[in-house]
């Protein structure tokens, strides 16, 4: 029989008490009632261990020991993990509608880990995201930029619908397809107070091997303007000034070459207006982009499946909304051009439209013509006394 004392005062105790696990190879003790009982060896969690207590007898009190389970807690919190960036790229991409061809991981121009992504539509689309691993501590730090990558690839979802979600057309009636763009930008090597963005702005026509090897070079002030520099907040105005740098002549298209600087700057940004603003352009300007980008990227290139009238990075180019793209498509449906579908946002080229193939072709092929710098023409030919 258990001494009632020794039962009110030790057990209570020892049921309340959190008692560190050995470390190493080590041994612990646990107090009860000023006296010290050995704990088990570092094992199980759950272990015994021998609790004293006193009975009673003719010949005076005797010490004997009941055993007793104890639990042994950790004295450290387990750490909190985080998603990381390509788990939460992947949930948010299967809420849109996408599923995940592919995952893999890489590395920046800075020797930083990144996640790479190979994202598919329901069309049989593909298109490739790849961002710091870096990023998803950054949307911890600030919810907004979660809100932005949910809509980015909302965004890419309903590009993602068409044949060829990498193909963006110039004012001047030039197919590009970008490629192997090394995200996110990293800060210059060269001295210069910028960052910078490499990859490949390939003509579209079926068998051509012209393209631009680009230098995107975005200012620091420009930077401030951006939520961040990762493909998913920084995509859309970089295709863009590329875009405007060829409307400008700034770039010419090769069949090899080296990297070709573009400007991404401040000169496109209206901090009054706080806006971007690349092309000033009028309703006939848009309707003959928008006439174009549906031969190009549904008829041409497409194979007949539908173009995007209402993608943003167009709206974004052209300086106007999408609202803007839809009314003009109804238009152009309604010259028997195209055929919408019934939200009014794809297009499919009509037999109509298809057959000024030539018109397109000499198009694009008067704006090639124009991206050659006429000064160093007789110097490629030999022409020269230096």
């Amino acid at each position: 029989m258990l001494d009632r004392p020794i039962l009110a005062t030790v057990i209570p105790q020892l049921l309340n008490t959190v008692i560190p696990r050995p470390k190493g190879g080590g041994s612990a003790a646990f107090d009860a009632a000023n006296n010290r009982f050995p704990s088990p060896k570092p094992g199980a969690r759950n272990d015994s261990c021998l609790l004293p207590y006193f009975t009673r007898s003719p010949e005076g009190p005797i010490t004997r020991f009941f055993p007793v389970s104890v639990k042994y807690f950790s004295t450290t919190m387990p750490a909190i993990s985080h998603p990381t960036i390509s788990q939460q790229i992947q949930e948010l991409a299967l809420q849109a509608g996408l599923s995940v061809a592919g995952a893999g991981s890489g590395t920046d121009f800075t020797g930083a880990p990144t996640a790479k992504l190979q994202l598919k539509s329901p069309s049989g689309s593909t298109y490739s995201i790849e961002t710091s691993e870096a990023l998803s501590v950054e949307i911890e730090k600030r919810a907004t930029l979660g809100e932005e990558l949910k809509t980015y690839l909302q965004t890419l979802a309903k590009r993602m619908q068409t044949a060829r979600p990498d193909v963006f057309l110039t004012l001047h009636g030039l197919p590009l397809s970008m490629q192997q763009f090394s995200w996110p930008y990293h800060r210059s090597t060269s001295g210069a107070d910028s960052f910078i963005l490499h990859g490949i702005a390939q003509l579209a026509e079926p068998g051509s091997p012209l393209h631009a090897k680009i230098a995107a070079s975005l200012t620091v002030t420009f930077a401030e303007v951006l939520p961040a520099l990762e493909q998913p907040y920084a995509e859309g105005v970089t295709f863009n000034a590329i875009r405007k740098t060829l409307d400008l002549g700034q770039l010419e298209l090769l069949k090899s070459g080296n990297r070709q600087p573009v400007p991404v700057s401040t000169r496109y940004y209206s901090f009054r207006q706080q806006r971007f603003i690349f092309s000033e352009t009028d309703e006939n300007k848009r309707k003959e982009f928008v006439r174009a980008k549906v031969f190009w990227t549904s008829a041409r290139l497409g194979e007949g499946k539908p173009s995007w009238i209402a993608d943003p990075y167009d709206a974004q180019y052209l300086d106007c909304s999408t609202e803007d793209l839809v009314k003009i498509a109804r238009e152009l449906a309604s010259e028997g051009l195209l055929t919408l579908d019934s939200c009014g946002e794809y297009a499919v080229a009509s037999a109509k439209l298809s057959a000024q193939a030539d018109q397109f072709v000499k198009q694009m092929e008067s704006a090639l013509a124009l991206l050659k710098p006429k000064f160093n023409e007789e110097m490629r030919a030999g022409h020269t006394n230096m």
